[in-house]
């Protein structure tokens, strides 16, 4: 199975939406011989990342939070701050959280290239 390259352009679109068109390309679902037990996504690169869009108040209230595992190890980052450093980061832990929670979900998020 050979993986083709999908360019995506970011500007002006909606984080969601762009990232649920990544998640289906990335699993392999628009193509006629999908299979959710096999690999047959495509390569994903998208440009133009500091463009994009964040409907309602997400951009101020928005927050990721991630623990330790030690008492009083739990740290929340603001998206705000976040999109300053790396706002490809947004992006990628949005496509994690809508492809399936299985083996192929490291092999398929590897394939998303951001630019």
């Amino acid at each position: 199975m050979e993986h083709k390259t999908n360019a995506i352009d970011a500007n002006n679109k909606v984080l969601g939406r762009l990232a649920s068109q990544i998640a289906i390309l990335l699993q392999g679902k628009h193509r006629p011989n999908f299979l959710p037990y096999k690999d047959t996504g495509d390569f994903v690169v998208v440009k133009n990342i500091k463009q994009i869009k964040l409907t309602g108040k997400k951009f101020e209230q928005k927050k990721y939070f991630r623990h330790s595992s030690y008492m009083g190890g739990a740290k929340e980052t603001p998206l705000k701050k976040l999109f300053e450093q790396k706002p490809g980061e947004i992006l990628k832990k949005a496509v994690s959280g809508m492809l399936p929670k299985n083996r192929l979900r490291k092999i398929r998020l590897k394939r998303l290239r951001i630019e």
